[in-house]
């Protein structure tokens, strides 16, 4: 038994042996057609003396040189396949073989056809034709057997294209085809090609030769019309579809979806450049994310929404800040083993964490033990004073009914809430920014944290805050107290944390 890496080697053979016997059977397949197209002339003349000699020369033609020509074109594609060459050095044969392959059957049905035509014309037992009809079928049978190969070719082209997407994972990067220049030729061929044969008859026959020569343009035209208008959709329609399935996918929110290119045109162009959008689409959601890891979500959103660079100018405005700290938390840190603390410090911020976002207001930064919140500022917070405290409240009911990490922490958590005028925006330097808020409302909060300690508070907030919140809670005035920082005193307020808010 083989080891699991010749048996992928196997494996990867026989796949590309097979994608080459499959280009093999589709840039000869237009044998067929030919063999097809000669029993309907020779079953409608009723002279089948020429037949063979006729279709034999047609299937060495198309079947024996074609395969030939057509095996040296995939030449390169196969080395590529079986890992022998690069991709940038086989993409430009891998976009050009409908049309290089299309080519070679079109020089060899014009050989065939004036071959045929200059024999069957020494041979009496076939009904001689006309110049104008010579010339016509020396014109539109070769022009068809491009066509017809040109759009086998490029639906085989779709998926070899997307086999080396899924085992290679490489896309097409050359456009050579144009779309319009696809659809004018399928159009061309398929609607104007029989009806030129026709008419050209009506101007050289006459009688039942007329009749008959209609007749075996009409059988012709419906087979060959049948067969390309198959491939033709086929190989115009297959990567609109590819393209069409991938976009419903992203606009259901998946990221993670990549398209293959199947054609040679614009379209393939297009689901190259779709490709790159998802990208940077994904990128971004990636930055998003990330940012939002190290800031709060809503701020790295607005930061992206606002301005590409990742930065926001400053400016000023009313908010009201809110600063937590962990009493006692040194002298905890002090017997906890380093992952214990991480652990329990981790559940007390994501509890803290909630209350603040789900009163609309927006985490700044994280700060040793403790943390820096703002309401309405950089988002905006109807009742941005009340919201806060609304919060303090909420977290200090949280924090006081639980414990952290193992074997379980209780942590008691101080407060400070002021309102006033802020300073936000981006600052730092270089291509590091953090978005941060200034200003002595902010500076208050954080002095009104620590005052707790003092007054054995939970939550003071300061006369600001006090007045924008109204009657909406119950306080206890401290009086005048000195701050860190300040040369005048400042009006403090408590708030219970487990009393009653005066909700409206």
């Amino acid at each position: 038994m083989s080891d699991p890496k010749t048996r992928r080697e196997l494996a990867s053979a026989t796949a590309v042996a097979a994608i080459r016997r499959r280009y093999l059977l589709m840039a000869t397949s237009c044998a067929g057609i030919d063999v097809a197209f000669s029993l309907v002339f020779y079953a409608l003349n009723g002279v089948w003396s020429s037949a063979p000699r006729s279709i034999g020369t047609g299937l060495l033609v198309f079947l024996g040189v074609n395969y030939f020509l057509s095996s040296r074109l995939f030449a390169p594609i196969e080395r590529y396949l079986a890992g022998n060459a690069r991709f940038e050095e086989t993409q430009r044969r891998i976009t050009q073989l409908p049309i290089l392959t299309a080519r070679n059957v079109a020089i060899l049905a014009a050989v065939l056809i004036v071959f045929r035509l200059v024999t069957g014309n020494l041979n009496t037992d076939l009904p001689p034709v006309t110049l104008p009809d010579l010339v016509t079928l020396c014109i539109i049978l070769p022009v068809f057997y491009f066509t017809y190969t040109y759009f086998v070719v490029s639906d085989y082209l779709g998926g070899l294209l997307g086999f080396i997407y899924r085992h290679h994972g490489r896309n097409l990067e050359l456009f050579f085809g144009t779309y319009t220049s696809k659809l004018t030729v399928a159009l061309v061929v398929i609607s104007l090609a029989p009806l030129a044969a026709i008419v050209v008859d009506l101007f050289s026959y006459e009688g039942d030769r007329l009749r008959l020569e209609i007749v075996n343009d009409v059988v012709v035209a419906l087979m060959g019309i049948a067969v390309s208008a198959f491939f033709i959709g086929r190989s115009l329609l297959r990567p609109i579809r590819i393209i069409s399935l991938a976009m419903g996918k992203v606009a259901g929110g998946n990221l993670t979806v990549r398209a293959p290119v199947t054609s040679n045109d614009e379209i393939g162009a297009l689901t190259g450049q779709f490709n790159k959008m998802v990208e940077g689409l994904r990128e971004r959601e990636q930055i998003r994310e990330t940012f939002g890891r190290y800031v709060d979500e809503s701020v790295a959103s607005t930061i992206l929404r606002r301005q590409g660079d990742g930065a926001l100018a400053g400016e000023t405005g009313d908010a009201t800040i809110l600063f937590t700290d962990i009493a006692g938390f040194t002298t905890i840190a002090e017997y906890l083993a380093p992952h214990e603390l991480v652990t329990a410090l981790n559940e007390y911020l994501e509890t803290v964490l909630e209350p603040i976002r789900a009163h609309g207001g927006v985490v700044n930064t994280f700060i040793g033990d403790g943390l820096f919140a703002s309401f309405n500022m950089p988002l905006s917070c109807d009742g941005h004073a009340v919201a806060a405290v609304r919060a303090a409240i909420d977290i200090q009911r949280a924090v006081g009914s639980r414990t952290f990490g193992d074997p379980g922490i209780a942590f008691a958590t101080r407060i400070g809430i002021s309102t006033g005028n802020v300073i936000g925006g981006s600052v730092g330097a270089g291509q590091r920014l953090t978005f941060t808020l200034l200003g002595d409302t902010v500076n208050l909060a954080a002095r009104l944290e620590e005052l707790n300690k003092e007054h054995g508070t939970r939550i003071l907030v300061s006369q600001s805050t006090r007045e924008a919140c109204g009657d909406a809670f119950v306080y206890a005035a401290l009086g005048n107290v000195a701050v860190r920082g300040r040369s005048d005193k400042v009006t403090v307020f408590s708030i219970d944390p487990h009393g009653q808010d005066r909700k409206s």
